[in-house]
């Protein structure tokens, strides 16, 4: 059974009682391993791309896990990072290696690795460019998501779409969600198909201080039961069983998570689940209060635009993101032009049940920046 977030502050990481003046788990520092790496920071606040440093070469250095542990820790600080030089030399299995080392070599919980797509049996997930399948990477093809989501509900075609349910964070309707994820877009439209992301550290300080410490009260109940439930029963097949993690296996898809977290790298405080596709309820609030909190969140995404930053794909560029840190959101405009064909390969790696530390602090507060 996972660890109550009750209990893991209660008793710590090792079941040992802990003060509260000290972090559960101490945040890791970057040893300047990558600064050589051309880069600029999207938003002073978050993303940062490098332009033209190659990951193969990174793979290749004699001190090559010293900097994927920096990259990493890049990753978490800055939530989000792309390489937009073409990457078409990495393999699809090099792509796995550095997402599964991404976390191993910050701290992920032993017997935790790659996710698997809860719906890989799915006759209608598409093969790589190769011809060939793999469990541990998910296709997203703009075309055959439509078939694969088929018994979803879909909102009304004579409406304006609401595009601000795309926002998420990779697989929170797990019991241990994803921690890093490692997109590479193989064709992309002439225009639109963009993905923005938006700091969950930047949504923490934006609040005031008496209505962040509400929040850091609540849980949110995030939920796809009945997606993959149906989608199941329609397709006839079973659903993948364990998912990365021992702790996330059969139909277990309404897990309960903090709204605000600690990230475990950073030791920042971050709004996690309170807002987004698969955040379904606060807990222990009316049904209004729960509208008003989700919506408030949303508004803070869509109100405080330097918070987002913001990826225009061209052909095999990738994005690395921590889900800890950051929510996204694809841009589903790829209808409107001719050949707007968008495909992509996305390997996710499943890191540690979310747990908030009382010890933590903002990343504002942490840094010595100004509250606003």
């Amino acid at each position: 059974m996972a660890t109550t977030q009750n209990e893991t502050q209660e008793n710590g990481m090792n079941g040992n009682p802990l003060p509260a003046s000290k972090l559960q788990q101490e945040p890791l520092k970057n040893s300047g391993s990558i600064d050589h790496l051309k880069y600029v920071d999207v938003t002073p606040i978050i993303g940062r791309e490098y332009p033209t440093a190659k990951i193969k070469d990174i793979l290749a250095a004699p001190n090559s896990d010293q900097q994927l542990r920096d990259l990493a820790i890049t990753i978490c600080e800055r939530g989000v990072v792309f390489f937009r030089a073409p990457q078409d030399d990495l393999t699809v299995e090099e792509q796995k290696h550095v997402t599964y080392m991404l976390g191993k070599l910050t701290g992920r919980p032993e017997g935790h690795g790659l996710h698997v797509h809860p719906l890989d049996n799915d006759p209608n997930n598409l093969a790589m460019a190769d011809g060939t399948r793999d469990p541990n990477i998910y296709v997203i093809n703009s075309e055959a998501m439509k078939k694969l989501y088929k018994t979803a509900k879909r909102p009304p075609l004579d409406q304006p779409r609401d595009l601000s349910r795309e926002w998420h964070s990779d697989s929170c309707y797990e019991n241990c969600p994803s921690d890093f994820s490692f997109l590479r877009m193989q064709d992309t439209p002439p225009s639109g198909g963009d993905t923005l992301w938006c700091s969950g550290y930047e949504l923490y300080d934006r609040m005031s201080p008496s209505f962040r410490g509400y929040l850091e009260t609540l849980t949110a109940t995030c939920s796809q039961y009945e997606l993959y439930k149906s989608a199941c029963e329609v397709g006839g097949y079973e659903v993948i069983s364990p998912r990365g993690s021992p702790l996330n296996k059969d139909f277990e898809f309404s897990p309960s998570h903090p709204v605000v977290r600690t990230h475990p790298v950073t030791g920042w405080k971050s709004v996690f689940a309170g807002a987004g596709l698969h955040v379904t309820r606060i807990n222990g609030v009316t049904s209004y209060e729960d509208t008003m909190i989700r919506d408030y969140v949303m508004r803070l995404i869509t109100r405080n635009h330097d918070g987002v930053a913001r990826m225009h794909w061209t052909r095999q560029s990738c994005a690395i993101w921590h889900n800890a840190c950051t929510l996204h959101a694809a841009t589903p405009d790829t209808h409107l032009v001719d050949d707007g064909l968008r495909v992509g390969v996305r390997a996710t790696g499943i890191g540690e049940v979310p747990y908030l530390d009382p010890a933590s602090k903002g990343r504002r507060e942490a840094l010595g920046l100004p509250l606003y």
